[in-house]
């Protein structure tokens, strides 16, 4: 058994962002994945009633019918552009729509959330989130006439754009550090967030949490083997996804290389 894993797709940002993303689908296919998990923030913006849909948001959800047509779970994990995913209307593309994901692959328990939780301090951000996703607000959702909700998504885009934009664009290693280690405390091996759109990744033992990177902006996907419970990232190369193991294309990626490998210089000639 085979899952994929992708954060942070925001289809419809980028030139062939849709077309790229179908890429990910055909190779779900031609390699027999059981689940594909989306960490959150798929569109730009995603609300679960279809007069909010553009062209982009019913393409990409196109794709997700003809996994689920060939058999492929398709789970939704909510992120912050992400209302009322557990609405009817998208029940023949996602099997599940939850606020966090678990599952166990070769022994190992795994949680997968989107992240944007994590910073427990910006109260802002969790008073907007609140209201914006509350029972009233999907009253409202459900009755704005169509044409007014595209404007709406539009106009939420921009505000998406400025909230929580230092947070997420400054990984808060620390915060990460310490909400890992209460659920390895719990019995989790591996916990996966998105958000952030950064490669980052932390150890304690043979515990792993890392933060999936921006597909729409690395073009990768964490890889997790069923019967192991190894992660690999797969990265697109010419028209195939090649994949790597993960430690290795973190250390590459993550900018942080250098200043690991000079901590345990000055560790050691200190020691």
């Amino acid at each position: 058994m085979l899952r994929f894993v992708l954060a942070d797709l925001h289809l419809g940002e980028r030139p062939n962002d849709v077309e790229r993303f179908r890429r990910v689908t055909d190779e779900a296919l031609s390699r027999a994945v059981a689940e594909l998990v989306l960490l959150g923030d798929v569109f730009r913006t995603l609300v679960g009633f279809p007069h909010f849909w553009d062209e982009t948001v019913r393409t990409g959800l196109d794709e997700l019918c003809r996994l689920r047509r060939s058999g492929v779970r398709v789970i939704f994990v909510e992120g912050n552009r992400d209302f009322f995913l557990d609405e009817p209307a998208l029940d023949e593309f996602r099997d599940a729509a939850t606020a966090c994901h678990s599952f166990s692959a070769g022994g190992r328990r795994f949680l997968l959330e989107h992240g944007d939780l994590v910073n427990v301090r910006d109260w802002r951000y969790r008073v907007w989130r609140r209201l914006a996703k509350s029972g009233a607000a999907r009253l409202w959702a459900r009755l704005l006439p169509g044409s007014l909700a595209r404007r709406v998504v539009s106009g939420t885009e921009r505000r998406l754009a400025r909230t929580n934009f230092d947070y997420r664009t400054r990984i808060p290693e620390e915060r990460l550090a310490r909400t890992a280690e209460v659920h390895f405390a719990a019995g989790v091996h591996v916990v996966l967030w998105g958000h952030f759109h950064r490669p980052w990744w932390h150890t304690e033992g043979q515990r792993l949490a890392a933060v999936v990177p921006a597909f729409g902006e690395y073009g990768v996907m964490i890889c997790v083997n069923g019967e192991s419970g190894d992660l690999t990232v797969g990265e697109a190369a010419g028209a195939h996804f090649v994949d790597t193991p993960l430690h290795s294309w973190y250390l590459e990626r993550d900018g942080t290389e250098a200043a690991r490998n000079h901590h345990g210089s000055h560790d050691s000639s200190s020691g």
